[in-house]
């Protein structure tokens, strides 16, 4: 096993962590395995889609297959980061991935939704998981995924990307 990860390129993940030839890199076993765990995401879900790896822990997901590795600036969407303490999903993955999630969904009314929506920290009055959850929202008559939420202390913090902040 090597550590060569190259933070220029694309590096397809390996299908089962025995594939591994970079060291600390996740393989798709892993990060569908962590969506189906965390979240009670049905694995069909992530059918059609290859993960790839660009730097040390983020992980994207394709709606194709090409050679690996691929050297590009981008490629899909972000996904998920790894090589850390907890995995972080991404918001563009949450809204993309999430909608039939069964665990660690926070339903926000109104005013904590919009409070999230700009950024803000709310107290949803959660009473499961502590860590990253997904934060959701009623919208025409069907709970959606607005983004990603870190859950700790009686705390929900919006972990909202700057540049998609909006005023409702």
């Amino acid at each position: 096993m090597t550590d060569g990860n190259d933070g220029s390129r694309f590096d397809r993940l390996p299908p089962t962590a025995a594939e591994r030839r970079v060291a600390g890199r996740p393989s798709r076993e892993a990060v569908v395995g962590w969506w189906v765990e965390r979240f009670g995401i049905d694995e069909g879900t992530f059918d059609g889609y290859t993960f790839w790896e660009k730097g040390a822990g983020k992980v994207w997901a394709f709606a194709d297959a090409v050679e690996s590795p691929a050297d590009v600036e981008g490629l899909g969407m972000t996904f998920l980061r790894t090589r850390q303490e907890h995995w972080k999903p991404t918001t563009d993955a949450v809204q993309r991935f999430a909608a039939d999630a069964e665990r660690n969904v926070v339903r926000l009314d109104d005013a904590d939704a919009r409070a999230f929506l700009r950024g803000e920290d709310t107290d949803p009055g959660w009473d499961g998981d502590w860590g990253y959850l997904i934060a959701a929202h009623d919208i025409a008559g069907a709970v959606e995924p607005i983004g990603v939420g870190l859950y700790v202390h009686g705390e929900l913090r919006s972990q909202m990307p700057k540049g998609r902040r909006r005023e409702l």
